[in-house]
């Protein structure tokens, strides 16, 4: 079997519906961010871990499919059988609370970077941020592909993993 196909040679890519649209469309940026996040969450991964954060990063990794999924699909902002919903940041809201519950106040800006590890939560987090601002951008360009929790699960999740970069490794600051 053959992985190219020649079919997006001109720009275009298929949806799942079977319409197609340009590569650089907003869902399109949403998804290829959130698939930068995963990777991104991968390298993570890669860096030993407590078992515990790596079944949460996993986690995270297969509900960034299930929402990428979610938006692809035309009109899933109003389809009640959504996958992602507000148990999942519910879910991220608990574990940064767990997380965060013995980390000392903040008192200085973090400057990524004393281990590959908190870098890449750190590198993860940014990628968060930008599918979260295209995620917005996707919302004023076709508002029906969007449902409001899906904004919130990035922005919680960003959060994660600032605390997570946070308390697995001692920050550097400035």
């Amino acid at each position: 079997m053959k992985i190219y196909t020649r079919k997006g040679d001109g720009g275009r890519t298929c949806l799942p519906d079977g319409s197609g649209i340009a590569k650089d469309a907003a869902v399109m940026e949403v998804c290829g961010t959130l698939d930068e996040l995963s990777a991104a969450l991968g390298l993570v991964r890669a860096e030993r871990l407590p078992g515990a954060t790596d079944a949460l990063i996993e986690e995270i990794q297969r509900t960034l499919l299930r929402l990428g999924g979610e938006i692809v699909m035309s009109d899933l902002a109003a389809d009640a059988s959504q996958a992602i919903g507000p148990q999942h940041i519910t879910a991220l809201e608990a574990a940064i609370d767990g997380h965060a519950s013995d980390l000392p106040p903040l008192r200085a800006f973090v400057l990524p970077g004393n281990t590959r590890a908190e870098a890449a939560l750190h590198l993860a987090r940014t990628v968060c941020r930008r599918a979260e601002r295209r995620m917005v951008s996707l919302v004023q360009a076709e508002p029906q592909r969007v449902a409001e929790h899906h904004l919130s699960y990035l922005n919680r999740l960003s959060d994660l993993l600032f605390v997570l970069a946070r308390c697995m490794f001692e920050p550097m600051s400035y």
